[in-house]
Parts: C-alpha cells; sequence; structure tokens
C-alpha cells in the first residue's frame, strides 16, 4: 500500500506531465500551415512588384519635338501625329532642361547653338591661288567641327563632307534617344540611330547617309 508521500509524488508527476504536453500541443497548432514559398530573402534581393509603377498617363502633356525642333507641350498622342509616327515610335526622356520630353528617334534635347568660338583655335588658311583671270580658286573643303562637352572642336579647317562625316562618325553608334553633333561649314550634322542628318538651318533635318548595325556609314553623295 503507498503512502501519503508516495502518493503526492504521483500526482506532482503526473500533473507536470499534463502541463509538458499542453504547452507542446499548443506550440503546434500555433504554428499554422507551412509556407509554401521561400521568402523573399532567401531569393536573393528585394522582390518588386512592377505593376505598382506608375504609367505615363495618356492625358498628360510633354515637350514635344519635330525634326529636333520643340514646337510646344503636346500628350504622347498628339506629339506623334505631328511627327507622322505612331505613338510607340516616339522615344521619351528628360531632355537638357530636365522636364519629360518626347521625339522621334533622334535627341530629344534641341541642337546646339551655331559655334561662335572654339575651344581650338582655327589655323589661318592658306591664301588660294589665283587664276589667269584673277579670281581666286574655290577653297577644296570647309571646316569639320564636333561638339563635345558643351564646345566645339575643330575637326579639320578643310575637308570635303564625306571626309568630315567619316572622320565624325566612322565606327561609332547611338543608343535611341541620343544624339551626336557635328559641323561642316554652315551645315549641322546629327549622328541617331541608323543615319547621319544634315541641317542648312540648325533645325530641320534631312537624312544625309544610312548607317548599318555595325556602325558603317554608306557613301556620302
Amino acid at each position: 500500500m503507498a503512502s501519503p508521500n508516495d502518493t503526492r509524488v504521483f500526482l506532482i508527476a503526473g500533473g507536470g506531465a499534463a502541463i509538458v504536453v499542453a504547452v507542446a500541443l499548443a506550440l503546434w497548432f500555433g504554428r499554422g500551415p507551412a509556407p509554401t514559398e521561400a521568402p523573399p530573402a532567401s531569393k536573393g534581393g528585394l522582390t518588386v512588384d512592377v505593376a505598382e509603377a506608375p504609367a505615363l498617363e495618356s492625358t498628360r502633356e510633354l515637350r514635344c519635338f519635330v525634326a529636333g525642333r520643340f514646337v510646344g507641350m503636346a500628350t504622347l498622342t498628339q506629339c506623334a501625329e505631328r511627327n507622322g509616327l505612331a505613338t510607340d515610335a516616339l522615344d521619351v526622356g528628360i531632355d537638357e532642361t530636365g522636364a519629360l520630353a518626347a521625339a522621334p528617334t533622334a535627341s530629344l534635347a534641341p541642337p546646339p547653338t551655331e559655334p561662335i568660338e572654339m575651344v581650338e583655335a582655327e589655323p589661318l588658311p592658306d591664301l588660294p591661288p589665283a587664276t589667269d583671270a584673277g579670281q581666286p580658286v574655290a577653297a577644296p573643303g570647309e571646316t569639320c567641327l564636333r561638339h563635345v562637352g558643351g564646345d566645339w572642336r575643330q575637326v579639320s579647317g578643310s575637308m570635303s563632307l564625306s571626309a568630315c562625316v567619316q572622320a565624325l562618325y566612322s565606327g561609332t553608334c547611338v543608343r535611341p534617344g541620343d544624339a551626336l553633333y557635328g559641323r561642316w561649314g554652315n551645315t549641322t550634322l546629327r549622328l541617331v540611330p541608323g543615319r547621319v542628318e544634315r541641317s542648312e538651318n540648325n533645325a530641320d533635318f534631312r537624312t544625309l547617309v544610312e548607317q548599318d548595325r555595325r556602325c558603317n556609314l554608306g557613301p556620302v553623295n
């Protein structure tokens, strides 16, 4: 027959075991269902939902450029119509003022102003030889300039148009929305994706020569 002391020991032990079992069951059922996906941190970085990115509203007006000239504020659809293009054929980006702008595959910013002073001084030209009639012979070429770093730099004091275009842009390609500018005499030259353009008024550009995918230029007429 068990003594009272032994009975108390059994009761205490049984109560302790019941508490341990109750705590274990609470922890087990409190865990909830196991996650079906690994946490973002285990995937190696931050997960971003691109669906939350802001979209350009169709009614929002932005700076519109046509043939390199700023023509005012317009929506994407209106700017595309002015350029004679589909809306998705326009490049949208930030122009030199920091404002949102749209233009065809060319520079979003207007062409640089015509050169007044050059960083590198142009050498004095040699006097052309006189003809029998006493009239000077026309110079063989024009000054070729490159626009870089906000300044005009001289490539040659006398160069043909073809040689100037090759010197400026041979082997060079630009990304959509970018442009490289140059000058041949009084003509502004501009390299945009797929072609070199020219303008006699520094505003209205037309294609001068096409460029292939390897950045090679065709013959300049």
